[in-house]
Order: C-alpha cells, then sequence, then structure tokens
C-alpha cells in the first residue's frame, strides 16, 4: 500500500477505507515489532543477562529462592546499619573440627635491652590453607599359611570390593561419581587431571568404572524413588541433556521427581528421585510413576497427561511458570498490566510466606481467607485485560497460559500438602543446568 506514493482519495468513503487500511497495517507491524523485541530481549537475556527473574522495579524475590541461595552461600546476613551505610558482611568462624598446625613466631629470649622476655599473652591469626589430595596404594596382603601337621595350606579370602578384580576402592570411585555429577568435570577432564600426579586413567577406563557403579548404586536409586512415591504429593520435572551418539550428540532426557514435606511439617525426610531416558516421550513418565497415588505438581507438559487420565495422579500447576511468562513480557515490553499481573502474583507469595511451616489444616485456613479471595481477583482481572489487547500479543499469550492453568492450580487452595508452585522440582534440576552451563556446545558434563 505504501510502495508507491499516492493522492489520498477525494471520496469520503474512499478516504475511509484507506485509513482503516493503513490502521491495520500500523497494528500488524506494532504487533510483529513487539513480538521481535520480545524475542531479541530473550535471547540477549540468554546470551549476555542473569538469568534470575527478578525485577530491580518491583525488588520480588521469592522467600524460598532466598533461603536456598543462602544456604547454597552460607554467607552471615548483616543485623542491619545505619540508612546510606554499607554493611559488611561478618566472617564466620573456621570449622573448630579442622586440624590445627601452629607456627610459633618468636622474637627471641632477650631483650634489645638485655634483660630476658616472658610470654603474657598471644595473639593468633587463623590462616586457612589446602593441602592438595593424593593417591595412596592399598596394599591387601595375604599370607598362604601352611599346617606343620597336615601340610594343609590356608589364606584369608579377599574382602568384598566393589569392582571384582578391578584396581580402584571405594574411595575412588565416590571421588570419580562427585567429580563428574556434582562437580560437572567430565571424565576426560579428570584423566588429565589424573595424569597431571603420574597416574594414567584413561577415559575409557574411568567411563567403565562409572557404568559398574551405577549398578552397584541401583539398589538405593530403587530405594529413593519408593520413598518418594510414597508421599501424598510430589514435584516432577524433566530437562534435556545431551548424550554422545555415533556422528554427532543425541537429546536425551533427565526427569526428577521430588518429596519434600518440609513446607507443612512433614517428618519424613526430603528426596529427589533422578532418571534418565534416550528421548521425552509421556511414556517414560507413565512407567515411573505406574505406582504412584497422589497429587503431582508440574508444568503443562503433555507426556503427562497418561498420568491424569489415569485417575491416579491428580494434577498441580505452578504459579513459577505462569509468573515467568509475564516476568518475560515485561523485561522486554515494560508492559503496565505484565508489572501489575507480577505484582498481584507476589501478593498470593506472601501469604505462602506466612504459610510455609504450619500444618495442613492451618495452611488451608490460611489460604482460604488470604489466598482465594487473591486468585479469585487476580483471574477476573486478566480475563478484563485480555478483551482490551491484541489477541497475537506476547502480552496475551501470558494471559491465556495463566487462565487456562489457573483450575489446576486451585487445588492448593484446598489442601495444605500442597504447594503454589513447582519450584522444588525445579531446584533439583539446577545441578543439571549447572553443569551443562559450564559446558561447550560438544562438551557435556554428563558425557563421558
Amino acid at each position: 500500500m505504501l510502495d508507491a506514493p499516492k493522492t489520498l482519495p477525494s471520496d469520503p468513503g474512499d478516504l475511509r477505507e484507506t485509513a482503516e487500511g493503513l490502521l491495520d497495517l500500523v497494528k500488524a507491524q506494532a504487533l510483529r515489532i513487539a513480538k521481535l523485541e520480545h524475542q531479541l530481549a530473550g535471547h540477549n537475556r540468554h546470551r549476555f543477562g542473569s538469568k534470575s527473574e527478578s525485577l530491580d522495579q518491583l525488588q520480588l524475590r521469592l522467600e524460598e529462592e532466598e533461603t536456598a541461595a543462602a544456604q547454597v552461600a552460607g554467607e552471615d546476613v548483616p543485623d542491619g546499619d545505619a540508612e546510606g551505610q554499607k554493611v559488611k558482611p561478618k566472617r564466620k568462624p573456621l570449622p573448630p573440627e579442622l586440624p590445627r598446625i601452629d607456627q610459633v613466631l618468636t622474637p627471641g629470649e632477650a631483650c634489645t635491652c638485655g634483660g630476658k622476655l616472658r610470654v603474657i599473652a598471644e595473639d593468633v591469626t587463623e590462616e586457612l590453607e589446602y593441602v592438595p589430595g593424593r593417591f595412596v596404594v592399598n596394599r591387601i596382603v595375604r599370607p598362604r599359611m601352611t599346617c606343620r601337621d597336615c601340610d594343609r595350606i590356608v589364606q584369608s579370602a579377599l574382602p568384598s570390593r566393589p569392582i571384582e578384580r578391578g584396581r580402584p576402592g571405594p574411595g575412588l570411585l565416590a571421588h570419580v561419581l562427585v567429580s563428574k555429577y556434582a562437580d560437572h568435570c567430565p571424565l576426560y577432564r579428570q584423566s588429565q587431571i589424573y595424569a597431571r600426579e603420574g597416574i594414567d586413567l584413561e577415559r575409557s577406563t574411568l567411563a567403565d568404572w562409572v557404568g559398574r557403579s551405577a549398578a552397584l548404586l541401583e539398589p538405593l536409586a530403587d530405594a529413593i524413588g519408593r520413598h518418594v512415591r510414597a508421599g501424598q504429593a510430589i514435584f516432577a520435572d524433566d530437562t534435556p541433556i545431551k548424550m554422545q551418539a555415533k556422528g554427532k550428540c543425541a537429546t536425551a532426557r533427565v526427569w526428577t521427581y521430588v518429596r519434600d514435606e518440609r513446607p507443612w511439617g512433614g517428618a519424613d525426610p526430603p528426596a529427589a528421585w533422578y532418571r534418565f531416558t534416550s528421548n521425552c516421550k509421556g511414556e517414560h513418565p507413565s512407567a515411573h510413576l505406574a505406582s504412584y497415588r497422589g497429587w503431582m505438581h508440574a508444568d503443562g507438559y503433555s507426556g503427562f497427561n497418561d498420568l491424569y487420565r489415569s485417575g491416579t495422579v491428580s494434577e498441580v500447576a505452578c504459579m513459577a511458570h505462569i509468573r515467568r511468562k509475564f516476568v518475560d513480557v515485561f523485561q522486554s515490553q515494560e508492559l503496565a498490566v505484565a508489572e501489575e499481573a507480577i505484582r498481584r502474583i507476589a501478593e498470593l507469595y506472601a501469604v505462602e510466606k506466612d504459610a510455609r511451616g504450619l500444618p495442613p489444616q492451618e495452611r488451608v485456613q490460611l489460604r482460604q481467607s488470604r489466598s482465594k479471595p487473591l486468585l479469585n481477583e487476580l483471574e477476573a482481572w486478566l480475563a478484563a485485560q485480555l478483551a482490551r489487547i491484541p489477541g497475537k500479543s506476547e502480552l496475551a499469550k501470558a494471559i491465556r497460559y495463566a487462565l487456562t492453568r489457573m483450575a489446576k492450580l486451585r487445588p492448593y487452595l484446598d489442601h495444605g500438602v500442597l504447594e503454589i508452585d513447582n519450584n522444588s522440582a525445579e531446584r533439583a534440576m539446577k545441578p543439571i543446568a549447572v553443569g551443562w552451563s559450564l559446558c561447550t556446545p560438544f562438551i557435556s558434563a554428563w558425557k563421558h
């Protein structure tokens, strides 16, 4: 329409038609620009920015995320200070169980005046030092004994070993596994580290040890799985990982199922059960949870639908996923509606902060009196906003997602053993995501 200069028509009808066409074009272009800006902002955050969802303008920090971060960091929180003054964090004392090596520095026994010095007190400065780990060789000596009377030869049997006829001891196997899966150090890097110590351990050898160790740990994993599936409510999530295949890396899947009853004062210990599959088909969670009966917090992944249709597993949606959609829109377009949605969701989380640690029945009472009206208002407000904005905008997509998940979120209002979100499972997946972020696209910490 705008390719060639044109004279505006003189006929009012034609002029109105031209204006309407231009208005439609501007709306379409504005929608496309907003979509591209949203995509560009997402790419920039993924490549250059922080992966957190915090907004400086709103100062929204979920209480459980702060608690988890503080536990990981182990930092002291300052008690407070005068306004405008910067608080210096308190230094935590070094663990008393660490061995101490004293280095006594004395100025001598004689004073410069010729008198004799005597100790009246001492100042102690502690310095944390690291002594590099070292390899040792355990020699299992089994003397062959003979009887002088009957000439019988006897010898003690070898003790049980993790790998029969293998060289590694249990401590070395544990170190290899922790380095690979907890510290995200691939086996080829471990091989290089050991080579610096003069120990020749090829990657293929380490890979064989990992496989054999996994077989030994399978009964423990099964026991963890039974414990998780015995809970009234679990949290489920999955994440893609790269898996070595012929010619190129294939995309596999790690699933996690978490039981955590601490928010409502449950006595059973928390646990995370991990499963690996070569793809993301829905048949896998159906097999993992075939014997489970209860609630499951999850995102909107369609692969869980067979579980829900079976009637044995009841779905609980995740408010964190709903909030994340609005955070993305606000960070890319700074729309007031997205900001207001985040503020309203923060009010729901404020109630959850007060509900943490209370017995289930008290949590239900608190949510019914405070959370339910807020959730009802949020749902009605979102529906009203949807009618006022372009239907194909990113904001509209976020609102529609929220409205479609709202019914599956409401069970948490009526059951004190449920949570408002699926953050427990997402936290359990963080170690895998951290390991992936430390590797290049061609090298994965989860590969050999």
